[in-house]
């Protein structure tokens, strides 16, 4: 029973938002093809669909018969479902090393300092 609800759910939403339902239209094809092939009996089907189908839609005397054949017009369906991207959450434990320090913190007072050590750094070049 939920697998036969599922399709005709599904079979709904397919024919409402798009141009599926053009399917149903299929045997106008046929009767259509008759119609003409009684005018004409050395018209093939192949040449019946390129007629129809890969000239555009030419204005001759059965214009209204020939847009009633499938996807010959657009019925304006719109689809306006969001898509929706649901990633996946992935969880990580991140373990963080114990550090252990084992250096000494000095602390040097800039006046113990030779004035010649902090002055090599500021000199002009010199010519050799």
């Amino acid at each position: 029973m939920k697998r036969f609800i599922a399709i005709l759910f599904l079979t709904i939403f397919i024919f409402s938002s798009t141009e599926a339902h053009q399917l149903l239209r299929i045997p106008y094809v046929f009767t259509h093809f008759a119609e003409h092939q009684r005018q004409n009996t050395h018209l093939s089907f192949v040449a019946f669909l390129d007629l129809h189908y890969m000239h555009g839609s030419p204005k001759d005397r059965d214009y209204e018969e020939d847009m009633k054949l499938p996807f010959k017009t657009a019925d304006k369906c719109q689809s306006g479902q969001p898509t929706i991207f649901l990633l996946p959450i992935l969880f990580t434990k991140v373990i963080k090393p114990l550090e252990i320090r084992t250096e000494v913190n000095n602390i040097y007072n800039d006046c113990f300092f030779d004035s010649g050590y902090h002055s090599g750094v500021w000199q002009p070049p010199k010519f050799c």
